[in-house]
C-alpha cells in the first residue's frame, strides 16, 4: 500500500495545499487539533525521524523555517505555536512518512501526551 502522503504529493488524493515547492508540501489536517493545524512533509518519501541521515540536515532546517513562515502567514506567530513531530508507533505517529504539526489560534494545553 502507497504512503497516504506520497499519495498527496503526487495529487493522487485531495488536499488543502498551503504551500507547495520543489521539496516541501504543507496542507490542513483533516482532523485539526486546534483552529491552525498544518501538516508539513517533505515529498520525499521518510518514514519518521529515526530514518534520517547527516545527509538531511539541510532539509529539516527548511522544514522548520517553512513552519515559521506559516505560523506568521496564519497569524498565530506573535501569541504562540507549536510544532511538534511523533516517531514511531509509540510516539504517536499515525502515518509513517515525517511530518510536522503546526498548531496555533488558541492556547494549547501544557501536556506533552
Amino acid at each position: 500500500m502507497e504512503c497516504l502522503f506520497c499519495q498527496i504529493v503526487a495529487g493522487e488524493i485531495p488536499a488543502d495545499i498551503v504551500h507547495y515547492d520543489e521539496e516541501l508540501v504543507a496542507f490542513r489536517d483533516i482532523n485539526p487539533q486546534a483552529p491552525t493545524h498544518i501538516l508539513i512533509i517533505p515529498k520525499a518519501h521518510v518514514a519518521s525521524m529515526t530514518e534520517l541521515t547527516d545527509k538531511q540536515q539541510a532539509l529539516m532546517g527548511r522544514l522548520i523555517l517553512l513552519a515559521k513562515e506559516l505560523a506568521e502567514k496564519e497569524g498565530i506567530s506573535e501569541r504562540g505555536y507549536r510544532l511538534s513531530v511523533s516517531c514511531g508507533a509509540d510516539g504517536g505517529q499515525l502515518v509513517p512518512h515525517l511530518h510536522f504539526h503546526l498548531l496555533g489560534g488558541r492556547k494549547l494545553d501544557d501536556r506533552l501526551g
